[in-house]
């Protein structure tokens, strides 16, 4: 049982580790502090790897996990007080192709407030449908979507004229 909990986690890292990481770092702002928080979680993951229920996906599962060990970690109190900078070099290869390279969408993201942020982040980065993101968050499907539009017009005003193709 243990050498088959072990190639799980293996399967689960080799999978999701970029994205948990990515999430991590743009969550914290700290490429170091990411690391940290994504080894962390996929050791909560693997200490609860007999409790998943698979009523998510494992995607899911994990970001929720990254979700509440990014919010235990932004509790401390020593974090209020860290230099947070975080830049779209340092930031792990995405999945999608975002070839914007002057960092002014990136700013533009890192600027909403929390529960807009991770809204873009799941849907855009992470690429969750909208039913995965609520799981991960645990709220509704009419709040992601309400978040989502929100999040989409704050970003369309403050981006307004910064794409060559905008009118």
């Amino acid at each position: 049982m243990e050498t088959q909990s072990a190639e799980r986690l293996e399967y689960l890292m080799h999978a999701y580790g970029t994205d948990i990481k990515r999430f991590c770092t743009v969550q914290l702002r700290d490429a170091v502090l990411a690391e940290d928080a994504a080894q962390e979680v996929f050791l909560k993951a693997w200490r609860a790897l007999e409790t998943f229920r698979g009523e998510s996906s494992e995607k899911t599962w994990l970001i929720r996990i990254a979700l509440n060990t990014c919010r235990d970690y932004q509790r401390t109190g020593w974090f209020r007080f860290m230099d947070r900078k975080v830049t779209p070099d340092s930031l792990p290869e995405q999945s999608a192709d975002f070839s914007f390279k002057d960092g002014t969408v990136a700013g533009a993201i890192a600027a909403l407030p929390p529960k807009l942020k991770v809204i873009i982040l799941l849907r855009y980065f992470e690429g969750l449908n909208l039913q995965e993101s609520a799981d991960a968050l645990s709220v509704s499907l009419a709040t992601v979507k309400r978040r989502l539009k929100k999040a989409n017009q704050i970003l369309r005003r403050n981006l307004k004229g910064w794409y060559e193709d905008e009118e």
